[in-house]
């Protein structure tokens, strides 16, 4: 029997993603704003897992069944929006049936000479994953829909030299709308945050007391992240609606108060100290204790002893 073929689809181009899902020529070669209700190409035609060489933007309505974060369900399943940047693998989602709305298509080069083109990698939920959504309440629904109506009043109409300029201007305030719209979703699950800096911390204190740290080195960031299902940008941008800090400031807050508690035992030397921490060098350990106490860790050694 001949093995099924997993590998993702590469779509180059807007107008290769247009054909495959049956859909005209796009109006705009670099732009290009999908309707699905306008996708002809039958469910099982379409591969699995894509990469695209572009930005995609969804904003998905009527999506069916709750949205379920940690043990609490929220009011705002029924529009979500997700961002996807360019080469990042997508997997159809078995589980999302009967949903409308939009897929906004961006090429780099559309935004090439733009500012743009060098800010968007600012926005942090184009690294989130499929199940760290935006979902929108009914007012926040109407704000992006009036968007999505803008650029595609523009693409629909006469190509100008203006044209570009106002299609990026709304794309700008579509994101923007979007980072304003993440902030309340923290804001709207904070409880649930909340469980998570405390789950956070008890994970920190574990990894060191087990002395991971000085079987696998420094937790990082991925290996934190890994512990909530949640990507490393999702928790960090979490946790910084919550304290201020990212996951790395987190980690680091840990290594000084273990470092302290070494130090003040008087058992150790500064480099036993290092190791036992996870650093593979002394001399990094030394520069992250003085970076976050304005002393060196035989300085404050020093002050106990």
């Amino acid at each position: 029997m001949q093995q099924q073929d997993t590998s993702p689809h590469k779509f180059n181009t807007i107008a290769e993603l247009h054909r495959a899902l049956g859909l005209q020529k796009p109006m705009h070669p670099l732009v290009s704003l999908v309707d699905y209700a306008y996708i002809t190409a039958p469910e099982k035609d379409l591969p699995k897992t894509l990469l695209l060489n572009f930005y995609k933007i969804s904003y998905k309505k009527n999506l069916q069944g709750k949205i379920k974060y940690g043990q609490h369900y929220y009011d705002f399943e029924e529009g979500g929006i997700s961002f996807v940047s360019p080469n990042q693998l997508i997997a159809a989602a078995e589980d999302e049936k009967d949903y409308s709305g939009y897929t906004l298509l961006i090429h780099p080069d559309f935004l090439r000479n733009y500012a743009l083109g060098k800010t968007i990698h600012n926005y942090g939920f184009f690294s989130y994953a499929a199940n760290e959504a935006l979902y929108l309440s009914e007012k926040e629904k109407k704000t992006i829909s009036e968007v999505f109506e803008h650029i595609l009043q523009e693409l629909s109409g006469s190509i100008d030299d203006f044209s570009q300029d106002v299609i990026i201007s709304h794309i700008e305030v579509l994101l923007n709308y979007s980072n304003r719209f993440y902030k309340r979703q923290f804001i709207t699950r904070k409880a649930v945050n909340h469980e998570i800096l405390t789950q956070l911390e008890q994970l920190l204190n574990a990894y060191f007391n087990d002395e991971k740290a000085l079987m696998k080195g420094l937790p990082t960031v991925k290996y934190l992240a890994d512990q909530f299902s949640l990507s490393p940008r999702y928790l960090s941008d979490l946790l910084r609606s919550l304290t201020g800090q990212n996951t790395q400031q987190h980690i680091h807050d840990k290594v000084i108060e273990k470092a302290k508690e070494y130090l003040t035992s008087g058992q150790l030397t500064v480099a036993e100290v290092a190791y036992q921490l996870g650093f593979e060098h002394p001399q990094s350990f030394n520069k992250i204790f003085k970076k976050k106490t304005k002393v060196t860790p035989i300085e404050f050694k020093q002050m106990f002893f």
